[in-house]
């Protein structure tokens, strides 16, 4: 009697598999709800990288290298960005958002997945320019350390400038950015005032719970990289973050309509993917509202 034919699943899936277990159970780095395909092409390009024959021999060296391990990290989470990107989306934070906010005595806003620290500047910048900074706290997150220590820094190469300055006008500021800035020595140093109000914290919204009730959620360009359930579940947290009739802004390719919290949402700026927790309904009761 011969045995029934299994299906094989390729060699290359399961040790993408192990590898991001042994991730796990070694650091609790979780990104086994990552989406495959963009996480495959970033593992390739560690593999190349760190000169490795195949993932089983990647893996190998993460478990035994703390240096390489750390190494990956920059590869599994992406840093690209740049100040006032897609200057439509602030434009609207701008002219749209910010009259609301404006009716709360203080503020919280919760920058998810903060990488290298543009879009906390633009948002410090953007609120000191409407003269909201003063009463606003600001939460940076990421999951990379090495992330976090760039965004405290606050310092970008001078030749990343001419798109700031281009993105910051496009965003609707009356003042110049070198307002907010100092250059020298092939750098641009933004005043350390813009984070004097930020508590930079490492964050996972794959594991971590909901730690403030904010006003703003702005979390842009970093769903795109995570499965179905895993942005289900990172949507239900920033639900639970949010004061009604807070506001959540994401990515451009990115939407709130699939997930189950989305009835809990307005759609409040549709082509700039800003939505807005819904207030209190009358006769719901109970639910908090209003500045923490």
């Amino acid at each position: 009697m011969s045995l029934p034919v299994l299906p094989v699943r390729p060699v290359g899936e399961i040790e993408l598999d192990l590898l991001l277990e042994a991730i796990y159970r070694m650091s609790h780095y979780d990104f086994r709800g990552y989406a495959r395909a963009s996480l495959a092409r970033r593992l390739e390009q560690a593999r190349q990288h760190f000169s490795c024959d195949s993932l089983s021999m990647l893996q190998h060296r993460v478990l035994h290298d703390p240096a390489v391990f750390h190494g990956l990290l920059n590869f599994l989470t992406v840093q690209v960005s740049e100040l006032f990107r897609d200057p439509v989306y602030y434009l609207a934070i701008r002219r749209e958002v910010i009259p609301h906010l404006r009716t709360y005595p203080s503020l919280k806003v919760w920058v998810a997945g903060c990488s290298d620290g543009e879009e906390l500047y633009s948002l410090a910048i953007l609120f000191r320019e409407e003269g909201l900074f003063d009463r606003t706290v600001f939460y940076a997150t990421d999951i990379n350390p090495e992330a976090l220590a760039k965004a405290q820094a606050g310092i970008y190469a001078i030749d990343r400038l001419p798109l700031f300055i281009e993105n910051h006008r496009a965003s609707g500021a009356a003042t110049p950015l070198s307002d907010h800035y100092t250059a020298a020595y092939g750098a641009a140093a933004f005043d350390r005032t813009l984070r004097a109000r930020t508590v930079f914290s490492e964050h996972s919204l794959v594991s971590d719970a909901v730690f403030a009730e904010v006003h703003l959620v702005s979390c842009r360009n970093v769903l795109i990289y995570f499965d179905r359930a895993l942005q289900d579940r990172v949507f239900g947290l920033f639900a639970e973050s949010l004061v009604r009739g807070g506001f959540l802004g994401l990515g451009l390719q990115e939407t709130l309509g699939f997930s189950p919290v989305n009835r809990q949402f307005d759609a409040f700026s549709v082509r700039e993917k800003i939505y807005r927790k819904k207030p209190v309904q009358p006769g719901e009761g109970g639910e908090r509202h209003g500045a923490v």
